[in-house]
């Protein structure tokens, strides 16, 4: 079975294989590129996936439909509008446990994760075709924004989204680059601090004023320019003095809400406590309080973090890959 554009989900199936485990990679955003101006294509950017932490849910058979442990009422929800879509007047007979999550609105796209993470259980359980990424996301309405999390749960990679025209359901994806094995990713996550999400995040971009034409224009010389090609050549001092070139700018756009390029003083405090230490490719993932620091080895990462002194900092991996599914 096969997802989206690639074979990155996987199918280990006997003859018959009622029960399936989902893990889908969390997501790291870097910044749009655009919003607020009419006729030009609204939001784009992009965004990194990495291995952990990772979404992990199980699909069983059951005698009624069932959902058990956290996040019950999501994905209810979803279940509900698979149903929909495949035209069923019933939920499905199984019972969807998730076994690990990343955490809630710090980030790290858990929702577009779970969302599609629960969709693409269902279709799997059901042993029917996996839609399309775009076609799973509309299903589930996630991408109203942001694609990276759509693309990168069936693709994983370093990824571009060109942003949306009016009456398009998800963002074109533009571009997608596998970062070298040896890089990695430290995390950390600044104390007190909160991102944003539903009604709130629907607020502040309407407290935002449009992002300049000359900024946009900006932000995509960086990506096209500078970015995409260094990580594709493996060159990592130019893709980290990009990517927190790229950061501060896209950064700017949201200062009426944030107060900086930065999501309040605690983020800006953590971001610049790693810059301190060296980091290059440092920056804020969506609207915080996820703070990343891409290094070169992993080596660099164990560095960073006995120099953060941080015992919730962690090192993950980029995701080269998007979700999988076993069934069994």
């Amino acid at each position: 079975m096969t997802f989206g554009l690639d074979t990155s989900v996987h199918q280990q199936r006997a003859k018959m294989a009622p029960a399936v485990r989902v893990t889908a990679p969390s997501r790291l955003h870097f910044g749009m590129l655009s919003f607020g101006q009419r006729g030009v294509r609204a939001f784009g950017g992009v965004g990194l996936m990495i291995e952990s932490p990772a979404l992990v849910l199980d699909i069983r058979p059951a005698r009624a439909f069932q959902v058990a442990g956290p996040l019950a009422d999501r994905i209810r929800a979803t279940a509900e509008a698979v149903a929909r879509a495949l035209g069923n007047s019933a939920l499905p007979l199984c019972q969807i446990e998730v076994v690990a999550a990343p955490p809630q609105h710090a980030g790290l796209g858990s929702g577009t994760q779970l969302a599609m993470a629960v969709a693409a259980g269902l279709y799997a359980h059901q042993e029917l075709a996996l839609p399309s990424a775009a076609e799973l996301a509309q299903i589930v309405g996630r991408g109203q924004r942001s694609a990276i999390g759509a693309y990168g749960f069936a693709h994983g990679g370093l990824l571009l989204e060109g942003g949306k025209l009016p009456g398009e359901a998800l963002a074109p994806l533009i571009a997608r680059v596998e970062l070298p094995d040896a890089w990695r990713v430290v995390l950390a996550g600044a104390d007190g601090a909160a991102g944003l999400s539903g009604d709130c995040e629907r607020q502040a971009f309407a407290q935002l004023p449009p992002v300049p034409p000359i900024v946009t224009q900006r932000l995509c010389e960086i990506v096209t320019e500078r970015l995409f090609p260094a990580a594709a050549a493996g060159q990592f001092d130019r893709f980290a003095q990009a990517l927190g070139d790229y950061g501060a700018l896209a950064g700017s756009c949201f200062a009426a809400v944030q107060g900086g390029p930065f999501n309040g003083p605690a983020v800006t405090a953590l971001v610049e406590r790693l810059k301190s230490f060296g980091a290059r490719g440092v920056g804020q993932s969506s609207w915080g309080p996820t703070v990343f620091a891409v290094v070169d080895s992993a080596a660099s990462a164990r560095h960073l973090t006995a120099q953060l002194g941080d015992a919730n900092a962690r090192v993950v991996q980029p995701a080269r890959r998007g979700a999988t599914i076993e069934l069994g």
